[in-house]
């Protein structure tokens, strides 16, 4: 193993970084040198009061970790993995109670209520409304004049409107649910002006808003998903808070990251037109796993270690954190072939963009990769000649890969 050619002080971590790039030739020298590695940070800069945290980036070794999460707890400093020195810790530990941050046996019994939302048949359900809101979209779209930016017309619309409609969120309520997502993980781009205090009051106005649809619920059922969840609590369903919980997680991992999916891979598609050709033509179904793998939204979640134990060859002290680092995974050559490459027909594809596996895998992925195949299908009937018109201008986050705007034309 030989020492990585990293600059000093380099953290994969750094908001003003991924603001700008995707560290991708980083991750590639730590993947080859020293794929387990001890990334220093001062001052609290993260807000967990330690002295930095452990980059993993091969594919075996992130997969490993998510799914022993008796060695490795997404409890104990959350999934986030940086917040910034000026947060407290008990606002750190109030995020336990969503299910992201919980570890089995609690995990096990919340996830297993709210699977229900997410069968083939709920699936199933929902196909024929978004595509033929998909299709709406595009068409809203096509009436633009000039360029347009793709975040806000297009790619922010499906995510939405697929989680409302899951859960019966009104029409008219539906761009809070946006607004309140998108102010709880904009807190580091100083472009919104949004501060910790801010992102907590979204956060708190959004359980709020969820809280009173499942006491409306169990007061009037209805024949929707939120009726199945929180029903008869003494009959293993959901508490108000709970459900809470569960639709502040569903307003970020389901709306933002489809919505940054969206956005990257029509990025790639228009900067790799040959295959933006063959999707048009051939409309593969492998193509919206690649558009995940290529975009990785999730850039890196964490874990903190419950004991001491070995990985990569170093030895991880219990209470140290772990990030998982996801884009580096899913650009590991020892599992793709020409992973630098946008290939829509890439089979198989076993990237970790929704997760490493474990009980942590993503919940709505059948949901993301339909709606990802709808947009795609909308726009390469109703817009095939989109073309880029400038460069897409990046989020400024510490763990989301994220695109705020992506100008674009119909030429």
């Amino acid at each position: 193993m030989h020492c990585p050619a990293l600059p000093d002080g380099f953290d994969f971590t750094d908001p003003d970084l991924l603001q700008h790039r995707v560290p991708l030739p980083e991750l590639a020298e730590l993947r080859r040198a020293e794929p387990v590695r001890w990334i220093p940070q001062s001052a609290n800069v993260a807000g967990f009061q330690d002295e930095g945290y452990w980059a993993v980036t091969r594919h075996a070794d992130v997969r490993y970790v998510s799914t022993h999460p008796e060695l490795f707890s997404s409890t104990v400093n959350t999934a986030i993995i940086r917040f910034n020195e000026h947060i407290r810790r008990d606002s750190i530990d109030a995020q336990r109670l969503i299910l992201l941050n919980m570890d089995p046996p609690e995990h096990t019994r919340v996830r297993q209520i709210v699977q229900r939302g997410f069968t083939p048949r709920s699936i199933r359900a929902l196909e024929q409304r978004l595509r033929n809101r998909a299709a709406d979209i595009v068409a809203a779209a096509r009436e633009l004049e000039g360029p347009f930016d793709f975040v806000a017309s297009v790619a922010c619309e499906l995510p939405l409107q697929a989680i409302a409609e899951l859960i019966g969120i009104p029409q008219g309520d539906r761009t809070k649910i946006f607004d309140w997502s998108n102010k709880m993980i904009a807190y580091d781009d100083p472009e919104y002006a949004i501060t910790e205090e801010v992102g907590a009051q979204s956060a708190a106005e959004l359980i709020s808003y969820a809280m009173t649809m499942a006491a409306d619920r169990k007061q009037c059922p209805a024949h929707d998903i939120v009726s199945t969840l929180v029903a008869a609590e003494d009959q293993g369903n959901l508490n108000s808070d709970e459900f809470g919980f569960f639709v502040l997680m569903l307003a970020v991992a389901g709306n933002e990251t489809t919505r940054n999916a969206i956005t990257h891979g029509m990025h790639a598609f228009l900067t790799h037109p040959e295959q933006w050709e063959l999707y048009k033509r051939q409309r593969p179904s492998t193509a919206a796993e690649e558009i995940v793998r290529w975009a990785t939204p999730v850039f890196a979640f964490q874990r903190t270690a419950t004991q001491d134990t070995e990985l990569g060859g170093q030895t991880i002290r219990k209470g140290e954190r772990v990030g998982l680092f996801y884009a580096s995974a899913n650009h590991d050559p020892e599992v793709f072939d020409r992973p630098e490459e946008f290939d829509v027909t890439r089979d198989p594809n076993p990237h970790l963009g929704f997760g490493g596996g474990g009980p942590h895998f993503c919940l709505g992925k059948s949901l993301a990769v339909l709606e990802i195949d709808l947009i795609f299908n909308a726009i390469a009937d109703a817009m095939p000649g989109l073309r880029l018109v400038g460069d897409p201008r990046r989020l400024r986050s510490a763990w989301i890969n994220g695109v705020k705007e992506l100008p674009v034309t119909l030429g």
